[in-house]
Order: C-alpha cells, then structure tokens, then sequence
C-alpha cells in the first residue's frame, strides 16, 4: 500500500523492491549506484529518507524551472484537479488545452500559430518528422522521406527521434541497421561566439545539394546541443539552415526541448539567431516539471497543407494529448515568466558560473569550462565514475548527474547566489576527484 511518508523500514523493503525490479534510466538492472530515495521536495532542495537536503543543480533534468512546490503551481494543479483530471481529446476541447495553445503562439516565434500537444518531448520530435513526411507528399513531393541533421544531437528516445540523434554520441548505436537513416553533417563549430565557419557552411550546403531531392526537413538544436554533448555553436549555424532550407524548399524544424523557456537567456534559443522555423518542438520546462507535457509547433501554411493532403490531417494522436492538467500547470509556469524577471536571475546564474566554475580550467584532466545562460559545464578528457562523482556532489550536498565527460548543471531559474556556489563547488569536486 502506497503511504506518503514511508519510515526507515519500508524503505528498506522499497530500495529491496528498486534494486530486483525497476529499470531507471540508461541503466542496467540493479541500477550501479543505487538511487537515493528522495521523500519530498522544495524550493531548490530535495529532501532524502534519511534526512539528508540536496540542492537540485538539474532542476529535474532541466524541467524544473522554478523549483518545488511552488505555490502557483501548486494551486493550478489543485484548481483543475478539481474539476477533472483528464478527458480524451478527439472530438472533445477543454479551456486549459485552448488557452495554452494560445499563449503558446503569443510567446513562439511568428510565424508559428499551430499546436499540436504531445506526451513528451521525444514524442514531440516524432510528430514533428511525420508533419515534415506528410506536408511534402501534399505538395507533391513524396519522394523527400529523410532529414539531415548535424551530428551531436540529441532528440529522444523513440524511434523517429533517436534516428536523428548522432548515431555516436545519441546512445543510440546499438540499434545501428534497425533506424531509418537520415543524412548527417559534420557537428556544428563550438562557440557561442565563434563566426560561421566557412569549410563547415561548404560541407552542409553540398550535404543538402546533394541530397535535396530526397530530403524533407532539417532538424537541428539551436545553439546548445544537450544531451549529445553539452556544447554550444555559433548561431550563425542555425542561419545558415533556415537559408537552406529556403533554397531547396525544405522546413526547418528546430528542436528547443530543453533550450526553450529560458535556459539560454533568451526565451527560445533561436532567438539568438533572428531565426523562425516552420517546425519547433518544446517540452521539459513546459509544465514546470510537474507533469509531463510537449507541444510540436508550425506554421499555418505548414498545417493548411497537411490537412488538406492524404490522410486528411496529422495522423497522430496520444491517449493522453493536452492532458488538462498538465496543461493547467502549464499555463500557470508561463504566467511566472510573462514579467520578463527571469531574464535578469537567468543573467545571474550564469554570472555566477562562469565566476564558480572558473578555477575548473587549473584541474588536471578537464578539457573545456563553458557557460551560456543557465548552463554550466566541465567538460573532462575522460568519463567520470559515477560513484564517485555523485558521493563527491551529495558529500557537498548537492544533486548532479554527469555523463560521460561531462559534469553540468542547469539549476532552477530561482536559486540563491550561496546555493548556485555550492553547486559550482560541488562540480568542482567531481573533476577533481575525476582527476
């Protein structure tokens, strides 16, 4: 029986249950080191069984955008709980599903004014290729099946999206000969502030050349690369796709799952560019990292022509699509972002990385310091332990999840200077002990 509070002794039994039964993620069975069990959460803390308080420098794999138990969010939640959880949504509507959708054209880039509701970001991605496919047969195209993408990326873990994941980096090698294959140019040039390279804009304007006759989309992240390896490019980069895209009659879908809402600095990452795709997909810090909620955005011409083609209309369709209450929490998460005061703490934080994270550049092993908005990261020239990584965090107490070489932090936008230096200690701590 599920109890609220379990004491030390059905968490004995729990983490007995965990250890023989429950995948988490990317992991084997039992998961090597065992996860630690969290009881409750606030403000930018999570509170362990055994007393312990970690601050969260993951925000929830960069959901939880203003921290737990937020007292708006709370209240959304609680509100529309009380009048229904759920309902199905063909051939049925409901006020928070219309009002999000809304917002959700107010704050994306124009010409973007249609929405679809997906379960979750990967999801999302996968809408977002079977749009690209279905809008190039109805306009005669049908022969244009594949996208070209960037190596580095990273899009999710279902199939259409792992496709376009670097069959390297995206984890994704294993199902090599099983995926759809899709073109793949060389990885973007690191630095935000880098200009375009010229032999990297040659390379994706003869991929694309080349190949325009079979593709139907590009399908890039903009500006930060997450999950593919925590790097950050020009935006020139993202440019140069929208001009391709143009020049051989291709959408350009862009991939802002976990850079939306803020974590760049700017609203949405391709704002940095001055760039506005046919196709973007968000999620993650959607809902605020309460419920799980994604949404594939277009263009109306994009969306016209699909629905006026084979099939009459996208043909996809969640069970749980626009959940009214994640959709409710959403709405309420957008709201503590429309005053703009999350651009100036966004500021501060990465103000306060590039200060914390600065000494990392004297430690033996690490390759790279970066930082762009939210982001901090310590690239190391070789793969962490994992134990050891997180003993080193929680001994500091502090939550983070390094992969690879990677050891990161994307925290809540509302972490306090003295929490966010702990956290760039605690990193700190982890390269060294790496070291």
């Amino acid at each position: 029986m599920y109890r609220a509070q379990p004491d030390a002794a059905d968490w004995g039994r729990l983490l007995a249950i965990d250890t023989e039964r429950v995948w988490h993620p990317y992991g084997a069975l039992p998961s090597a080191p065992p996860p630690l069990p969290v009881v409750g959460a606030d403000g930018v803390r999570l509170k362990l069984a055994d007393g312990r308080e970690l601050i969260d420098g993951m925000a929830s794999w960069w959901c939880a955008i203003h921290g737990y138990r937020h007292p708006a969010l709370d209240a959304a939640v609680a509100g529309q709980l009380d009048r229904m959880a759920h309902v199905m949504f063909g051939g049925l509507t409901h006020e928070p599903a219309v009002l999000l959708a809304e917002r959700l054209c107010e704050l994306a880039p124009a010409p973007l004014e249609r929405v679809f509701f997906a379960d979750s970001g990967s999801v999302s991605v996968e809408v977002a290729i079977k749009l690209c496919v279905q809008y190039q047969r109805a306009v005669g195209k049908a022969e244009r099946t594949r996208l070209l993408t960037v190596r580095g990326g990273y899009h999710g873990d279902t199939a259409g999206a792992m496709s376009v994941c670097d069959p390297v980096t995206g984890m994704h090698g294993v199902f090599a000969g099983v995926l759809p294959e899709h073109v793949f140019a060389p990885r973007p040039p690191d630095g935000f502030g880098a200009p375009l390279d010229a032999e990297w804009e040659r390379e994706v304007r003869a991929l694309a050349a080349a190949h325009s006759h079979e593709l139907a989309a590009v399908i890039m992240e903009p500006v930060v690369q997450g999950a593919g390896g925590m790097r950050f490019h020009p935006p020139a980069c993202v440019s140069l796709m929208r001009e391709v895209c143009d020049e051989h009659g291709l959408l350009l879908v862009l991939d802002e799952i976990a850079t939306g809402f803020g974590r760049s600095g700017a609203m949405f990452a391709c704002e940095h560019a001055g760039v506005s795709p046919d196709v973007m997909c968000v999620g993650k810090a959607l809902t605020g990292g309460y419920l799980t909620l994604a949404a594939m955005l277009c263009t109306a011409g994009v969306a016209e022509a699909v629905s006026d083609g084979e099939g009459g209309g996208l043909m996809h369709g969640p069970t749980f699509m626009a959940n009214p209450l994640a959709c409710a929490v959403a709405l309420a998460s957008l709201e503590l972002l429309a005053d703009g005061g999350w651009r100036a703490r966004v500021a501060g934080i990465e103000a306060g990385l590039r200060a914390g994270l600065g000494p990392a550049t004297q430690i033996d092993g690490v390759a790279d310091v970066r930082v762009l908005g939210a982001i901090g990261v310590i690239e190391l020239e070789q793969p962490v332990d994992m134990a050891a990584a997180t003993a080193a965090a929680v001994e500091r107490g502090v939550w983070l999840r390094p992969f690879g070489g990677l050891v990161y932090a994307m925290p809540p936008y509302v972490i306090a200077q003295a929490e966010l230096e702990r956290v760039c200690e605690a990193m700190l701590a982890v390269a060294e002990t790496a070291a």
